[in-house]
């Protein structure tokens, strides 16, 4: 990958190391991968946003790619990745940002969105809509079976826990 002009780094946040691909000056577009991506996935986008006068840049999300990847499966939920998020805004120095997310990276955009709204200027999605709270008060991950069975893979991954 080199000479592609992007540029890869590791900040600390949260607790752990998170690797960041950038590209670019200006206001920063967050972009946030889905399930089984890592920056990568981003790329043709992080060269297009930069040459519009944007700073693109891609983290790989916590256990993927060149970021650390706790043994726990506990570490893993959504407040430590939106943790994690809210490390890396502070350790590139910025306020506030613009966030695209694809598939797992879009629930964890609607989280940050949730969590943090102070953090978020705009949200674009792809792939994952906004499903609010349920009026049965059903788990998401049992709302998530109904609709797709126990073989989706935000299902299955649940029964990994020992």
């Amino acid at each position: 990958m080199e000479g592609n002009g992007i540029q890869h780094r590791t900040v600390r946040a949260n607790g752990i190391n998170i690797h960041l691909a950038e590209k670019g000056e200006g206001p920063i577009i967050l972009f946030l991968h889905g399930f089984p991506e890592f920056w990568y996935s981003w790329l043709h986008q992080l060269h297009a946003f930069a040459s519009l006068g944007y700073r693109a840049v891609a983290p790989d999300l916590r256990g993927y790619g060149d970021s650390d990847a706790p043994a726990d499966v506990d570490s893993y939920t959504c407040f430590h990745v939106v943790g994690d998020l809210i490390g890396v805004l502070d350790a590139i120095g910025v306020d506030k940002v613009f966030v695209v997310g694809h598939d797992w990276g879009a629930m964890i955009a609607w989280y940050l969105c949730l969590f943090r709204p102070d953090r978020v200027k705009a949200l674009v999605n792809l792939c994952v809509g906004f499903s609010p709270k349920s009026a049965a008060n059903k788990p998401p991950i049992e709302t998530l079976r109904t609709f797709y069975g126990d073989e989706y893979y935000m299902s299955r991954f649940q029964g990994c826990k020992t």
